[in-house]
């Protein structure tokens, strides 16, 4: 069986929601949408949060995915868009950032009712982490709360970078269900 057939198999099962099709693909085309993302970012953080979203994203349309185009293809075209949403995003922040130094003095710390509104959500969002599965749970905290990398986590679980990777995607977006 040609290489294009296994993926268009993989690509079929991953319609289905199989998670070892999921995996799959994401080994096969992690490095070209990474390596691109690299190119057009010069930052290799940026690049990977980007490439984890761009699969999170294709994962969650896959069902719209038409195989007269190549799927490397379409990744690429996702991640291109999520990396310009980005530009946006942040090219707004900043105007923002300059226009409110320009007419207010930025206090360092935050003052008690933001304190107390910071606690809360973050109460509110460790309870929503503890409905999710252990599985789950455990690679959000390590990513996120312990702030260890993809592959501390895959050292410290004894699972492949792949998995983790995939972990992670499964619990953002179950946590965004709850949320």
């Amino acid at each position: 069986m040609s290489d294009k057939n296994i993926i268009n198999q993989q690509i079929e099962l991953a319609k289905k929601n199989n998670q070892n099709a999921f995996s799959y693909l994401m080994n096969c085309f992690w490095d070209d949408v990474y390596n691109y993302l690299l190119k057009h970012t010069g930052n290799e953080i940026d690049s990977e949060d980007i490439t984890i979203e761009s699969f999170a994203k294709a994962f969650n349309k896959i069902s719209t995915y038409e195989s007269k185009y190549e799927f490397k293809t379409w990744l690429i075209t996702i991640s291109k868009n999520l990396h310009i949403d980005k530009i946006r995003k942040n090219k707004n922040k900043i105007d923002i950032n300059k226009f409110n130094e320009k007419i207010s003095v930025h206090e360092n710390s935050p003052n008690p009712e933001d304190k107390l509104i910071n606690e809360q959500q973050l109460i509110s969002l460790k309870s929503k982490i503890n409905k999710l599965k252990p599985h789950y749970k455990e690679v959000v905290e390590l990513k996120f709360f312990n702030e260890l990398s993809y592959k501390e986590i895959s050292l410290k679980l004894n699972q492949p970078i792949s998995t983790i990777k995939v972990k992670v995607i499964r619990a953002k977006k179950i946590l965004n269900q709850l949320i």
